[in-house]
């Protein structure tokens, strides 16, 4: 009895170690992220297929997201973009002393006014 439990758990293990190999190999096109939102799991292989006519100048203007990640890593807290225009960005919120607004260009890099 001991001899065919033992077949029969060899062959088990045998058989998982079959069909989770190829999973393995499949998710080394994945890629485990740290970053501003958050952890996040990324497709090597879905970029490369969305990204191949991808302009390589990139956007000309500042972008309201990049706006904001920049005004809350300089202690602005609940930032929101009040106005936008084709010159300025200008994005406000609250710091330890009170209401504060922050204003940048609409370049590329969104430097600050």
């Amino acid at each position: 009895m001991r001899k065919s439990l033992q077949f029969v758990l060899v062959g088990l293990a045998a058989i998982t170690g079959l069909t989770i190999s190829p999973t393995i190999a499949a998710a080394q096109d994945l890629e485990l992220r740290v970053g501003p939102g958050g952890i996040g799991v990324y497709d090597r292989s879905r970029d490369r297929d969305r990204y191949d006519g991808y302009d390589r100048r990139g956007r000309r203007g500042c972008d309201p997201d990049d706006a904001l990640d920049i005004a809350r890593s300089e202690g602005l807290r609940r930032a929101q973009i009040v106005r936008m225009s084709p010159r300025s960005i200008v994005v406000q919120g609250m710091t330890r002393r009170g209401p504060e607004r922050m204003t940048f260009a609409n370049r590329r890099g969104c430097p600050e006014i």
